[in-house]
């Protein structure tokens, strides 16, 4: 009986110790975390849906289940920020908000939104977001108050496009996607700017290779920006070589480097943070095959995990926090 439960005691103590070489684990309580992501549920009817899952890629939902565009760009905490066409005409966007079960959606504001990625300061009260107001101002940054759906302008230079924006941890300053002329679509190569929060000192961050020829003007030439909560970087998609990958950048600038490494063959696809900075989860594509799956990287350990194998578009993951 002792050998027999000595041998049950190491079976057990060897599974935790593989399951923490992934997990990291550690004797201090973690933020615990599912993960969020955009699924082309129903192509025909141009049909996407929120579907959230465990971090181990169990436990998979359909949370928004509504006909139509559905699509999460944001989450703060355990609180989902999607665009929606829901209660408008097709792929017209407003902001809503919704729990990780799906349960107690809510509009949040009647500013129309663009197509674009979204972030908050302020606890979560301020969000900075690419709208519009009617035909002609465009792609402008504005403030919501996400409480009372109130909103200002943040920024408006209407010759311009402003889109993807995203407050640095401490609230200070902003990353954008950005285009100084915006009719000059084809020409001109939206870039990644920073301007403080106050809306002052606009300078641009990332230039293009000019050597790399194999981006049409339609693909991220810098693609959303993410900020690292806790190490002092900017990660970022870009077509170069005839791929998407992610890199990363300095605020101060500089010389841009590959976020991951990847010999998969497969393009990097949206990404995004955990609150803590421990998680990188993102997509990687076969674009040629139309399919998209969501990955999970430890970002101490480098180690990787595929988390989806279904539908063929499974996309733009992001942490949701699991309250204790």
């Amino acid at each position: 009986m002792k050998h027999q439960i000595q041998s049950t005691f190491s079976a057990a103590l060897l599974l935790l110790t593989t399951s923490c070489l992934f997990f990291a684990c550690s004797g201090k309580k973690e933020t615990q975390y599912k993960i969020a992501y955009n699924v082309y549920y129903d192509t025909l009817n141009d049909d996407y849906e929120v579907f959230v899952m465990n971090m181990d890629g169990t436990g998979k939902k359909n949370i928004s289940n509504s006909p139509g565009v559905d699509w999460m760009y944001y989450t703060y905490k355990d609180k989902i920020y999607f665009v929606s066409d829901r209660d408008t005409t097709h792929r017209m966007y407003f902001l809503y908000s919704m729990d990780a079960d799906g349960n107690n959606v809510k509009k949040i504001s009647n500013l129309r939104l663009e197509d674009s990625w979204h972030n908050t300061r302020n606890e979560g009260r301020e969000m900075i977001v690419s709208g519009r107001v009617g035909g002609e101002i465009r792609q402008q940054l504005f403030l919501i108050d996400t409480e009372t759906g109130t909103y200002e302008p943040f920024v408006q230079d209407t010759a311009s496009s402003f889109s993807d924006p995203a407050f640095s941890p401490d609230g200070k300053q902003v990353v954008f996607r950005h285009r100084q002329q915006k009719r000059n679509y084809k020409n001109e190569k939206s870039e990644l700017w920073l301007m403080s929060a106050d809306g002052t000192g606009k300078r641009q961050l990332t230039f293009f290779p000019e050597s790399d020829t194999s981006a049409e003007w339609f693909v991220y030439h810098a693609g959303p920006p993410k900020w690292h909560p806790t190490e002092n970087f900017i990660s970022y998609q870009s077509f170069r070589d005839g791929k998407y990958r992610l890199f990363a950048i300095k605020p101060e600038g500089g010389e841009a480097w590959r976020l991951i490494e990847n010999t998969t063959g497969l393009e990097e696809d949206w990404h995004s943070w955990s609150s803590d900075g421990k998680w990188l989860t993102f997509g990687m594509a076969d674009y040629s095959k139309g399919h998209v799956d969501v990955y999970l990287m430890n970002w101490k350990t480098k180690e990787i995990k595929q988390l989806t194998d279904s539908w063929q578009y499974e996309q733009a993951p992001v942490f949701v926090e699991v309250l204790q």
